[in-house]
């Protein structure tokens, strides 16, 4: 069964699910681009990796209880049993080693690095050490000769800074070409619309490559099981649903709810 409605789906949104999906469509855009940038370029899966000690629910296992061999010498014994205060067990929340994967297209022999793309995680959108890690990561891109895509198919958390949006809106994708900055192109759109194609530059002398990211997107849920895998008969996650969109996402599932 494909993936319910026009474009992105709000379910892959769960935390249960968005880091596997990320994964999966980190490759697939690469493997989407490499047949059309060959034999001048390929993609390179690159990994960013932080220490996230922000949320108290990410706990490294440890065991509870650590035994010590006993010592030969003899410890001398109390005259009288105190009362004392039994323990109790607890967790203490631990720095989580982040790994975030994002995708640099270069130029076969020199590898230069042409054009970044990012696919934005719920922890670059969120304050903390993973947007910090990210903005930073963003600002040298921006300040060097790479161009930069920076997709954001999360509705929740802040988008990231840009100068002249005017109104909001559910998904994003910016596009910042070398040659043009401080000037950059911005899709924007909607839950109950489709995913907007987008161009990828590359160096001044090739055309820029039009990038069928719905398509994309589409086969990723289907490769994925993810039509298997949701339970549309639980509520869209998180942000809240505007009166109309909650109107419609309900007509949209209810041959799903009612089969």
């Amino acid at each position: 069964m494909p993936s319910p409605g026009p474009g992105m789906n709000p379910y892959l949104e769960l935390p249960a699910l968005w880091h596997e999906f990320h994964n999966r469509l980190i490759v697939a855009i690469s493997d989407a681009l490499t047949p059309y940038l060959q034999p001048r370029y390929y993609v390179a899966v690159e990994t960013r990796t932080y220490l996230d000690d922000d949320n108290p629910e990410l706990l490294v296992g440890i065991p509870d209880v650590i035994v010590l061999r006993a010592s030969k010498t003899p410890v001398a014994q109390p005259t009288a049993i105190a009362t004392q205060t039994r323990p109790k067990q607890i967790q203490i929340p631990m720095p989580c080693v982040v790994k975030e994967r994002y995708l640099e297209v270069r130029e076969v022999g020199t590898h230069q690095v042409i054009t970044v793309i990012e696919v934005l995680s719920p922890k670059n959108k969120r304050n903390g050490v993973g947007r910090t890690a990210y903005e930073k990561k963003r600002q040298r891109v921006l300040g060097s000769s790479s161009h930069l895509v920076e997709i954001d198919l999360l509705r929740e958390n802040t988008p990231m800074p840009m100068i002249g949006v005017e109104g909001t809106s559910d998904y994003r994708i910016v596009l910042s070409r070398a040659t043009t900055r401080p000037m950059a192109d911005l899709y924007e759109f909607q839950l109950r619309e489709p995913i907007p194609s987008f161009s990828l530059p590359l160096k001044p002398d090739d055309p820029e490559l039009a990038v069928d990211l719905q398509a994309v997107v589409l086969g990723v849920y289907d490769r994925g099981s993810y039509h298997v895998r949701i339970d549309y008969h639980q509520p869209v996650p998180p942000p809240k649903l505007s009166e109309a969109d909650l109107l419609w996402v309900d007509d949209l599932l209810a041959p799903i709810r009612g089969a």
